[in-house]
């Protein structure tokens, strides 16, 4: 048997492969494969703050230790060779909502250890860089990135940075979202701010990865049309080393979105793709969502940027239009929880996210089929019982959430409950604004006759969800506004589909954990019972779900509710009730007002 690379790392990847291959019981004797990543930077984006919170962390506190760094826990090794061993190579260490005190020299120190401890495991170090930063440990009055002062600033801040970590990776920057100061505030573009830090970074090698992810609140316009509006007519005007870091959807991490229509039409920038592996809209640590099929999806995905062919993942990976800087982004579900991520099934899915950053082109159920065997048994019961488990998971939870092409119905502070019903100040964030329910019907028209923003797609995707009769209809109410009596393609009305589907996630969650169940004796008991407890409140709360929205919609389509909906539970009391008397250590419970 040989492994062999040409570099040390290929070779470290290597060995993990020939171990997954015998923890997976294939025939070593027959065992030959030639492995090579599809893109080039395969990160996790930690949204975790200097303070040891973690934005949109379910899994305990930050994993980084800052007030006892430089001093290395054994869980920052062990945490390096998991993420080698599934291909990550770069880790941003802070929340995209950034603090510039990391840029100070008491942090870089800290970072540097960091980088010392993964650099072994072919893992580079990142940081998020806060726009705002030479006004706020600089001394300078502007930010402006045209300004000489403020352009001789970073180059002098970023030499300083690799003075610590000779092969610091980059930046990482959110500007001008959601509060967040950038070039915008000083009437420049998103590539004047972009393309200041790339020049500073290019003489070390570095990139600038930038966030597309915009929007400002103006109940005129339709939020997911705004990423497109700002950054498609900046094509060409990036520098080469900056990567546009674009989610997979044009909303926000939702159960199911269309494919982001900026992938394919910025041929002359080098653009990633953002996936969320933390469960934000997803039922964050206690829910079993296995996400391999949502990332699939969105990869294999036609944009017809050139034709048949043209799939988003042939765009990340610049096979299609010839980028040389290529990567993938995943935000972090892992925190300092013995299992490192809030419930074993969670484990799956930062596995899936490195196994198809490696490989786009990986199945969902053989990648799932890997983690079973390597995670519980080889034996054939349990394998195909979990497996299939997994691979229903994710459309029940879009079923039992926002079926049939809704969005945003999620509490809007705590993103967890179902809250069709909020108005909140920022309107782009209601539910209410995004799912259009009233008298006439239900969902947003996105066509030439609302919003159109239909028309960012490629012609033969535009006009496929342009038209009703084509619309797939798991997208139908996010680009149509359908009256509740409309007739499906079923031949049922559209109420009657709804409720459908609200019904099914309900069910399948109760399948799943029937066949759980029938592995009891199979499992350990720690995590078979965990699973168990788990299932159960993923049930209750799917009913809750099915329930309260239900009831909501109701009001408007005048139609019968299904037998056995009852009436909802939706106050924030029974929320706290259902979440936090299990989760007391962490600061999420005490933290919602």
């Amino acid at each position: 048997m040989i492994v062999a690379s040409t570099t040390d790392i290929g070779v470290l990847y290597g060995t993990f492969a020939l171990l997954r291959a015998v923890q997976t019981q294939r025939p070593v004797s027959a065992f030959s494969m030639k492995s090579a990543p599809r893109v080039r930077r395969r990160l996790l984006d930690h949204w975790d703050n200097l303070d040891g919170t973690v934005e949109r962390g379910y899994a305990g506190r930050s994993l980084w230790d800052w007030s006892r760094l430089p001093a290395i826990s054994p869980r920052y090794r062990d945490y390096a060779r998991a993420n080698a061993s599934i291909g990550i190579n770069g880790i941003v260490l802070t929340n995209v909502n950034a603090n510039a005190k990391v840029l100070t020299p008491a942090y870089l120190a800290k970072v540097a250890a960091l980088a010392d401890v993964f650099r072994p495991y072919g893992i580079t170090v990142y940081l998020t860089a806060r726009f705002s930063a030479p006004i706020e440990i600089g001394g300078l009055t502007t930010a402006d990135p045209l300004d000489s002062r403020v352009r001789a600033w970073w180059r002098a801040k970023i030499d300083e940075i690799y003075g610590y970590v000779p092969d610091f990776g980059g930046f990482l920057v959110k500007a001008n979202s959601e509060g967040q100061p950038g070039p915008q505030d000083y009437h420049r573009s998103h590539a004047d701010g972009a393309n200041m830090f790339a020049e500073a970074l290019a003489p070390h090698h570095g990139v600038v990865m930038w966030r597309a992810f915009v929007y400002r609140s103006a109940l005129a316009e339709d939020r997911v049309r705004q990423s497109y509006d700002e950054f498609a007519p900046l094509d060409g005007h990036f520098r080469s080393n900056v990567l546009l870091q674009t989610k997979n959807g044009p909303l926000d991490f939702q159960p199911r979105e269309p494919f982001h229509p900026l992938f394919g039409a910025m041929p002359k920038t080098a653009q990633m793709i953002e996936l969320q592996i933390t469960k934000e809209y997803l039922g964050e640590d206690s829910h079993l969502v296995y996400l391999a099929p949502l990332f699939s999806e969105v990869l294999t995905a036609e944009t017809y940027a050139r034709g048949p062919g043209s799939t988003v993942g042939r765009v990340i990976d610049g096979t299609l239009q010839g980028q040389r800087e290529t990567g993938m982004a995943g935000v972090s579900n892992i925190g300092s929880d013995t299992n490192w991520t809030g419930s074993e099934f969670n484990q799956a899915n930062w596995y899936a996210y490195g196994r198809l950053a490696w490989d786009h082109g990986l199945s969902p159920d053989s990648i799932a089929d890997e983690w079973v065997r390597m995670s519980f048994s080889n034996d054939s019961t349990v394998v195909r019982t979990i497996v299939h488990i997994m691979l229903v998971s994710r459309e029940a939870a879009v079923n039992y959430m926002t079926p049939l092409g809704l969005a945003h119905l999620m509490g809007t502070n705590h993103h967890y409950g179902p809250a069709p019903w909020a108005r909140v100040t920022r309107a782009d964030w209601s539910p209410v604004y995004f799912h259009r329910a009233d008298s006439a019907g239900i969902g947003f028209d996105r066509t030439i006759t609302g919003s159109n923003a239909v028309a960012q797609y490629f012609p033969p995707v535009r006009n496929r969800y342009a038209d009703r009769a084509t619309v797939p209809e798991h997208l139908l109410l996010w680009f149509h506004h359908v009256a509740w009596t409309d007739q499906m393609r079923s031949g049922r009305t559209l109420w009657d589909e709804l409720a459908l589907h609200y019904q099914a996630g309900v069910d399948t969650v109760r399948a799943m954990r029937h066949a759980w169940s029938s592995l009891r004796g199979k499992i350990d008991d720690e995590r078979f019972t965990e699973t168990e407890r788990f299932l159960s409140i993923q049930e209750r709360e799917a009913r809750w779900w099915r329930d309260a929205v239900l009831q909501y919609f109701a009001t408007f389509s005048h139609q019968p509710l299904p037998i056995g909906v009852e009436p909802p539970a939706h106050s924030l009391s029974y929320y706290l009730a259902l979440r936090c008397p299990r989760d007391e250590h962490k600061p999420r419970c005490e933290a919602i007002p």
